[in-house]
């Protein structure tokens, strides 16, 4: 036997030993479309995460060629997440949404950053309680007194790894949002914003 046929060899056997743990990646990459209305050239990585507890495909909108490694989280009878095309989504980030996330095109989300367009739970300790056990005993989201208002991030915004977009905030084209900042209020197109809360630090360009 010479090399190419021992590299042949070799290579089978390698198709042959991985074959399940590929059936296994596709199978769950299809539970995770079937989850959400994905385009064909979307890459929903192993390590992402689609939870639609509104069991509605069209919740959950992700436009062509974006990769995402993070989760997506709809609960509530108003939720949705639109996501464009060409973005891009780290990993351990977390958009969750109760009423509306609609992020544009061209958009690059670091890791661990967290989207989202409602405070989880009420104020009232009492309704807290109550709503903390029906969650963990029967996954049920009780969404009373939850305060929540809408978040668009526009085309070709950066937002910083550990950064923060909190409920009712737009952030305008192509905004650079620095590492670890938390997002309270409107920003500009094109602003630089740190810090926590964060302030505007500087312009970027198109």
């Amino acid at each position: 036997m010479g090399p190419r046929f021992t590299s042949r060899i070799y290579r089978l056997l390698i198709r042959i030993l991985t074959w399940p743990q590929r059936a296994a990646a596709r199978l769950e990459d299809q539970a995770k479309r079937n989850r959400c209305r994905a385009h064909s050239t979307t890459r929903l990585l192993p390590e992402s995460c689609i939870i639609n507890l509104t069991n509605q495909q069209d919740r959950i909108q992700i436009g062509a060629r974006t990769i995402s490694r993070g989760e997506c989280r709809v609960f509530g009878s108003k939720a949705n997440i639109e996501i464009g095309s060409d973005c891009y989504i780290g990993d351990n980030s977390r958009i969750w949404s109760a009423c509306g996330i609609t992020i544009g095109d061209r958009v690059l989300i670091a890791h661990s950053v967290n989207i989202h367009d409602n405070d989880s739970h009420p104020k009232s300790a009492a309704r807290r309680h109550t709503q903390t056990v029906q969650i963990c005993n029967a996954g049920a989201y009780d969404l009373t007194d939850v305060g929540m208002a809408p978040i668009v991030i526009e085309d070709d915004a950066w937002i910083g790894f550990n950064a923060s977009i909190l409920k009712g905030v737009t952030i305008g084209k192509g905004a650079v949002i620095g590492a670890a900042s938390v997002i309270t209020k409107d920003v500009s197109p094109y602003a630089i914003m740190a810090g926590n809360p964060a302030r505007q630090v500087g312009t970027a360009s198109e």
